[in-house]
């Protein structure tokens, strides 16, 4: 049996039971007076009851235990120092950033995923269901007994160093480097690592992700709806005397002890899943006459604001590709933008910047902020041969873009020690070319 249900589309409606348990799930209705196997069910909401059919997203779960049976939650003292959402922390600063790739914990300083989430830039309020924030994991062991969910929105996982083998209430998730993963609001999940673990999130309040419309494009192209998977149900009925229940609520941990695994699933039906994505799959539409296109075309996933075609955050990559248009310089045009870019390396060396952004790394480039290719790779597209051509082969960079005007939290500018402080200088050689009469 496979480990992954497979997608038909965002919406897809999912029905699932651990093979132990046959026909766990009820027929016909949702709450019978009895479940089977004295199983419990319960809902998990991710929209509002009224929302709009095709919109409206909820799961059924048939479990052992209520999720309600814990203690009353506390402060969760043992992580979180580093996680944010104080956006004022810090004066605004709008030149362009660079951070060197963030370290790693050692091996001697165990750093569970939980523990090691740092929140590097962000904008909004998640009281208030409006915003993101971007944050990073570094972490080197596994989360023991505790179970991690976010009241505050989704987090999309991308992994850039070591396997995610995570344990949601739904099954079983096992996401690598050039994979990212989705976990919706309220999802609890676990994560296991082996050694070394390095990766970005981000986090959006406001919505869920979408697939983004493809307008001209037609029907193919892009992320195609059937290669992201979600997980198929598997339980364990285990007693445990202080499993603990982390909550991200309002931009703080808060943690609860209860005397069994949250894992207890044995079946479930519904609509709102984590899921998985590899990008390596990822059908690019590219120009095959001349300019180039906005990076748009490169979307995976959106979260759409209330303002018709603006996102509150977009996932962009820029996978390997073919270029092949005519008289046309080939990398990303010089730019600024409505919109803050945050953008992270998976692996390689990323087409536009010749040194400096590295695998483990980012940049920010925030709303208005000037940016583009440095000197080498201008000097060296401008007169280079043109002829088809393979672009970013052996690389895997990603975007997250934003219409909110992000700031950076003081561990991001400052505590992790990061910033580079030079990177303005990649753009200093850049020469007055200007010819009146060329």
């Amino acid at each position: 049996m496979s480990d992954y249900k497979y997608m038909s589309g965002f919406g897809s409606h999912f029905s699932t039971e651990d093979p132990r348990c046959p026909n766990a799930l009820p027929e016909g209705q949702n709450t019978p007076q009895k479940c089977a196997y004295g199983l419990y069910a319960e809902q998990l909401s991710g929209t509002a009851f009224t929302a709009p059919r095709h919109e409206n997203a909820r799961t059924w779960f048939y479990r052992i235990n209520p999720s309600a049976k814990h203690q009353p939650f506390q402060a969760y003292e043992t992580a979180g120092k580093h996680l944010s959402h104080n956006w004022d922390e810090q004066k605004p600063n709008p030149n362009q950033m660079r951070w060197k790739p963030f370290d790693i914990p050692s091996g001697n300083e165990p750093v569970n995923f939980v523990q090691g989430l740092h929140t590097v830039c962000g904008a909004g309020d998640a009281r208030c269901r409006h915003g993101l924030a971007v944050h990073v994991y570094l972490c080197n062991t596994s989360m023991e007994n505790t179970a991690f969910y976010n009241s505050d929105g989704d987090f999309l996982i991308v992994p850039q160093e070591g396997v995610l083998d995570i344990t949601t209430e739904f099954g079983k998730i096992k996401v690598s480097p050039n994979e990212i993963c989705v976990i919706p609001q309220g999802i609890r999940f676990s994560v296991n690592v082996t050694g070394p673990t390095r990766g970005y999130i981000l986090e959006v309040y406001d919505n869920h992700f979408n697939l983004p419309d493809l307008g001209p494009i037609g029907a193919n192209g892009l992320a195609n709806p059937r290669d992201f998977v979600t997980p198929v149900a598997w339980f364990e009925d285990r007693q445990v005397e202080d499993f603990q229940v982390v909550s991200k609520f309002q931009g703080h941990l808060f943690a609860a002890k209860q005397n069994h695994s949250c894992f207890d699933v044995v079946a479930w039906h519904g609509n709102y899943v984590p899921y998985k994505y590899d990008l390596s799959k990822f059908n690019v539409i590219n120009s095959v006459s001349f300019d180039h296109c906005d990076p748009s075309i490169f979307t995976v996933l959106t979260c759409p604001s209330a303002k018709y075609g603006t996102a509150i955050a977009d996932f962009v990559i820029f996978p390997p590709r073919w270029s092949v248009q005519e008289h046309t310089f080939r990398p990303p045009y010089y730019h600024r933008n409505c919109m803050s870019e945050f953008m992270g390396l998976i692996l390689g060396r990323y087409e536009a910047k010749a040194e400096g952004f590295m695998p483990g790394g980012a940049t920010l480039h925030s709303m208005m902020t000037p940016h583009g290719p440095d000197n080498k790779c201008f000097e060296g597209a401008s007169n280079a041969k043109l002829q088809p051509e393979r672009v970013a082969e052996g690389t895997q960079a990603f975007m997250f873009e934003s219409s909110l005007s992000m700031a950076v939290t003081k561990w991001g500018e400052e505590t992790c020690q990061k910033l580079d402080a030079k990177y303005y200088e990649c753009w200093q050689a850049l020469k007055n070319n200007f010819k009146l009469n060329n």
